[in-house]
């Protein structure tokens, strides 16, 4: 009887354990469980670039999530015949020693100044996770390219918004959008959209409206418009004419321009969002050759007046449109809806305040302010181009 009930229990353990590979299998194949394709973003990645023989790249990160990604990153550069330079992390406290090269030991404890001197033999420097302007190899990086040296890629993998403009922590479905949105974007069709854009809103000027009340109008003259289409080569850079030009956005889609400041004329009516920390509803500010003329909210309108009187001049300027043209990057329209990638996504404007020099306006001051709507429309000439937020083909 003992001998039939171990054969049994043995029978069941055995039932539950191939139960559970089998469910382990399920989900190795089930495409809806998310897992990063480092191999597949690195190829991307080297896609875009293009390199020339014999290019020095470094590569700037801190380290998390995105390890992984470094052997391959490593391994790809070499066998292009670029130069690998190693990696910089932004946290001295934390530098793996894997990364370490001779050329990133000699850059640590470096000031600004001397850091941005030794980088000037740098042709690509590619900004990871983690890394932002606020760290000293970033604002080194960003000193030899506004000497017209050089080019970076984004691959910074943030940007998310709430609707209200708010900032969004990453979460699993954030990766997998944005890791989607890397592999599968037409990147060609996407240069194409940009060019036409350009040509049609030289000759046009463009128009701003959304059902709130903004309309808001300018032109854009000589004005350089960046095109962050993933373009990510030498020769590209080579006819930049601001600094982003030369900094390459991955995940890929706006353009991006500085109008005239003068043609500027209209009103911004604002969905509900916050200003020097408080909550403003209501809020319209209207424009004329490009400065703050008049300003009004039905809550809030101190918090708004504290924070661009604190900005001082640049504050009261307008400062960048920028259009988004990728549609991988779309608000979600199933469950919770948020901003990818900075307003990346097709459809989605981008109003902002401040200083406008990065992208060659005459605007200063350093202050700088987002303003996303998700439901405008732009129109350039007798042309719509969106509507309430949808990119119209």
């Amino acid at each position: 009887m003992r001998f039939i009930q171990a054969i049994i229990i043995f029978s069941c353990l055995l039932m539950i354990f191939s139960c559970q590979k089998e469910k382990q299998q399920a989900e190795a194949w089930d495409s809806t469980v998310f897992y990063f394709d480092w191999q597949a973003m690195t190829a991307t990645l080297m896609q875009r670039i293009n390199m020339e023989h014999g290019e020095k790249v470094l590569l700037v990160s801190s380290p998390g999530r995105f390890d992984a990604m470094m052997p391959f990153l490593k391994e790809w550069i070499e066998e292009a015949k670029g130069q690998y330079l190693g990696t910089i992390s932004v946290d001295s406290t934390q530098w793996p020693e894997e990364w370490k090269t001779e050329f990133t030991r000699s850059a640590d404890g470096k000031s600004l100044d001397a850091l941005s001197e030794q980088f000037k033999v740098v042709d690509l420097a590619i900004m990871l996770p983690g890394a932002s302007t606020t760290h000293r190899p970033y604002a080194a990086m960003q000193k030899v390219l506004r000497s017209g040296y050089g080019r970076t890629i984004h691959f910074h993998w943030a940007g998310a918004y709430t609707l209200e403009g708010s900032p969004l922590e990453i979460t699993e479905d954030i990766d997998q959008q944005y890791q989607t949105a890397i592999l599968t974007t037409d990147y060609k069709k996407l240069s194409g959209l940009h060019h036409l854009f350009e040509v049609e809103a030289r000759k046009q000027g463009i128009h701003v409206t959304t059902p709130l009340g903004t309309d808001i109008r300018f032109t854009l003259g000589d004005r350089p418009v960046t095109k962050q289409d993933g373009d990510a080569s030498k020769a590209r850079t080579a006819n930049a004419r601001n600094l982003i030009d030369r900094e390459i956005e991955l995940p890929a889609g706006a353009i991006r321009v500085a109008p005239i400041e003068e043609s500027v004329e209209g009103k911004i009516a604002f969905p509900d969002s916050e200003w020097n920390g408080q909550k403003v509803k209501g809020l319209v500010l209207t424009f004329k050759a490009g400065k703050i003329i008049a300003m009004n909210a039905s809550a809030g309108l101190n918090a708004v007046k504290e924070e661009l009187k604190a900005a001082g001049p640049s504050g009261y300027s307008f400062r960048e449109f920028a259009l988004g043209f990728n549609p991988s990057l779309t608000i979600p329209e199933i469950g919770p809806r948020w901003i990818p990638y900075y307003g990346y996504g097709a459809g989605v404007v981008r109003l902002s305040l401040g200083d406008n020099t990065e992208l060659g306006g005459k605007v200063s001051g350093g202050y700088v302010r987002w303003n996303f709507f998700t439901d405008a429309s732009v129109t350039l000439g007798d042309r719509l181009l969106v509507k309430d937020g949808k990119m119209l083909q």
